[in-house]
Order: structure tokens, then C-alpha cells, then sequence
């Protein structure tokens, strides 16, 4: 029999999900085009409401933002905005067209659905790609890109997802995201240990290996 959750345990589920909770609230006047007291309590009951009966997955947060890394992806994604766009306008009108297009299976190294969610929404809205299936179990990306002809253009696309995948999680991920990410660790495989349970730098991965 599970055992009921405590008022404390409660108490920090929806400090953690707080930032969910202000989005469902400002949506909800947004879409009543009302800033009034009627709009927010009914917004705040509905925010409840949804989190609280109707099953969702938790919103786990990291607590970290560093605002630094927050600009440099700010700046990174109108880069690839810019250019990307220019870049599909030019594959659509050139006289060899688009000749093949490819579904590209991308696995990110961190474990947090809020990472992996906006990653998909930032690759997403850069032109020339689209999440068309993410698998939250395995932490996988199945993106439809644009114009990929070869093995080349295959890895060009994990390798700017992943681009996404660690420079959000320097701006807002969790110190195992940010360790996932520098040892190159899959979302699917644990950190290598050593005999204390202590984590294993990168550096020290192949140090005892017979020559």
C-alpha cells in the first residue's frame, strides 16, 4: 500500500512547481484577455487543478539559473535563427531543390524532462527542423531534418542538438546534467563508479587498462 504523501512533501512539490503553476496562471488571463482578481483565483484554481488531479509528469527543477550562459544561448538560437532561415529560403528556390529529407534518432545525455522539453521546443523553432517523436524514457529526440543527403549531414544535425541540450543545461540544468554532458554519459547509461560509489572522473576512465 503507498503511503500518502506528507503536508511537507506536498509543501515542496508545488514549491518546485511553482514556476509551472505562475505559466498556467498568466495563460489563463491571457486567453480570458482579463487582468482582474476574478480571472487569477479561477487561473490559480485551474493551475491546481490540472497539476494536482490530472496525471502529469513531475516537473523536477534544478533550483540553478546562471544568467550568463542564459545570453549566450539567447544569442546562439537568433544565430541559428537567422541563419537557418536564410539558409531553407535558399534550399527552396535553388534549381536542385531538396532532393532528400531524414528522420534523425538524437540521444541527449541529460535525464530531466524540463531540459529535454526545451531543447525540443528550441530546435523545433529553428526553420529547417521539427521533433516529430521524443521518447522520455530513453531521453531520445526523433527529429525530421531538412535536406540531409549523407552520413555527414546526420551527425551535423545531432551534433547542433546537442549544441541546444548543453548550452541550456549550463544556463539552467543540474550539476548531473552539466557532469552527463562533460563526460559524454547517455541519459541511458549510469555515471561509471568506483568502488566507494564515488563517481569516476572522464580523466580517470581508462587510467588501469592493461597496455
Amino acid at each position: 500500500m503507498t503511503a500518502r504523501p506528507t503536508a511537507h512533501e506536498v509543501g515542496r512539490s508545488l514549491l518546485r512547481q511553482l514556476p509551472l503553476l505562475v505559466g498556467l496562471v498568466v495563460l489563463w488571463m491571457f486567453l480570458w484577455n482579463q487582468l482582474t482578481v476574478l480571472s487569477f483565483v479561477t487561473g490559480v484554481l485551474v493551475a491546481l487543478l490540472v497539476t494536482r488531479v490530472f496525471f502529469l509528469p513531475p516537473v523536477e527543477l534544478s533550483g540553478r539559473f546562471n544568467l550568463g550562459w542564459a545570453l549566450v544561448f539567447l544569442g546562439r538560437f537568433l544565430f541559428d535563427l537567422v541563419v537557418a532561415s536564410v539558409e531553407v529560403a535558399w534550399k527552396a528556390v535553388r534549381p536542385r531543390g531538396v532532393k532528400s529529407n531524414a528522420i534523425v534518432a538524437v540521444q541527449l545525455h541529460t535525464r530531466s524532462d524540463f531540459i529535454m522539453t526545451l531543447v525540443a521546443e528550441a530546435v523545433s523553432l529553428v526553420p529547417g527542423s521539427l521533433v516529430v517523436e521524443a521518447d522520455r524514457e530513453r531521453s531520445i529526440l526523433y527529429m525530421h531534418a531538412l535536406a540531409v543527403e549523407d552520413a555527414d549531414g546526420v551527425e551535423e544535425v545531432r551534433h547542433s542538438v546537442l549544441g541546444f541540450e548543453k548550452r541550456i543545461a549550463r544556463a539552467l540544468g543540474s550539476a548531473d546534467d552539466l557532469r552527463r554532458i562533460a563526460d559524454g554519459t547517455p541519459a541511458t547509461e549510469d555515471a561509471p563508479t568506483d568502488r566507494s560509489g564515488a563517481e569516476v572522473p572522464v580523466n580517470e576512465k581508462n587510467k588501469g587498462v592493461a597496455s
